[in-house]
């Protein structure tokens, strides 16, 4: 089968698409036929090892200290399922699943095992492929953050809202009737505005920080943002949600409740919620770009000048 590999951090030419053996799933595991996978901002940092400060040490120690311990890149994916363990009783070959593999990788390969209990489920077929690679990212950030925290009327900021975070975020955070604002550059206006932000800001052109404005939620996407940035944009109670935040930053978050900071949950139920947001169009994925598994390191490259709108995801059909 092909599969990206990557042995080294570094740029996009790090990844190579070889043949390796398919792998053979475990009495628990179903081996699933890949028909699509993504490239996310995630994927890129981890690859170039941009990590947030005071992370260093633990993520190699996580991913690997010299080299990357996984060797198939790749998190988030959609197929069928392919063959079944002995002891699988919650799937049967023939059906379409989306899910992500989280630390343990390997999505970007025409196969891959995972754990029945892992965070997998069976979709319709009234998703495409495609649209289940691209939904995972963005879906399941949004919901474990914002989940619980807005409100109908909530006022919510979303940094960075053309991204595969901030596109899921706008229409989620309108599907729970919060009042959005976007930020984003001028040329993403049209799409923020389209995926249904009520107001937008040209962070060329002006700081929010600035404004005079306060929100109940300030969501950012982008890493740029800091609770000394954002204070006295904060409504009373309002919450700053950072999620590439240092450790510096994750430590502060346990004393100060407007902070909210850490890793997205992978599970199950969360799929679940993000496939009745997409069949009740309350979330589709804003999908920019398409590439061939062959062409993962131009699909790296795009997704490294920092201008993507939505998603990237991988084909692994053609």
């Amino acid at each position: 089968m092909k599969a990206a590999i990557w042995t080294a951090y570094g740029n996009p030419t790090v990844l190579k698409v070889e043949e390796i053996e398919k792998p053979i799933p475990k009495n628990n595991e179903i081996l699933v036929k890949v028909y699509s996978s993504a490239v996310t901002t995630g994927d890129c940092r981890m690859r170039r090892f941009d990590v947030p400060n005071g992370m260093w040490l633990l993520t190699r120690l996580a991913f690997g200290v010299f080299k990357p311990r996984k060797s198939v890149s790749g998190m988030d994916f959609s197929g069928e399922v392919f063959a079944v363990g002995h002891d699988v009783s919650q799937f049967k070959v023939g059906d379409r699943v989306f899910g992500t593999t989280g630390m343990e990788l390997g999505a970007n390969a025409d196969y891959l095992c995972i754990a029945q209990d892992k965070a997998v489920v069976t979709i319709p077929s009234s998703i495409t492929y495609t649209d289940a690679a691209a939904l995972i990212f963005g879906g399941l950030a949004v919901l474990h953050f914002l989940k619980g925290i807005i409100n109908v009327g909530s006022k919510v900021l979303i940094n960075g809202a053309s991204g595969a975070v901030g596109s899921a975020a706008i229409q989620i955070s309108k599907h729970f009737e919060a009042d959005v604002t976007g930020v984003c550059s001028s040329g993403n206006t049209a799409l923020v505005v389209s995926i249904g932000a009520d107001n937008v800001i040209d962070y060329t052109k002006e700081n929010f920080t600035d404004n005079g404005e306060v929100y109940d939620v300030i969501l950012d996407t982008v890493g740029n943002l800091s609770y000394n940035k954002c204070q006295k944009s904060l409504a009373k109670g309002g919450k700053l949600i950072l999620i590439n935040a240092g450790l510096g930053t994750i430590l502060s978050s346990l004393f100060n409740r407007q902070l909210i900071c850490g890793v997205a949950e992978e599970n199950k139920a969360l799929l679940l919620e993000i496939l009745k947001l997409y069949q009740s169009n309350g979330f589709k994925p804003v999908i920019d770009e398409v590439y061939p598994l062959n062409e993962i390191v131009k699909a790296h490259e795009y997704v490294d000048k920092g201008h993507k709108k939505g998603n990237v995801v991988l084909s692994h059909t053609d």
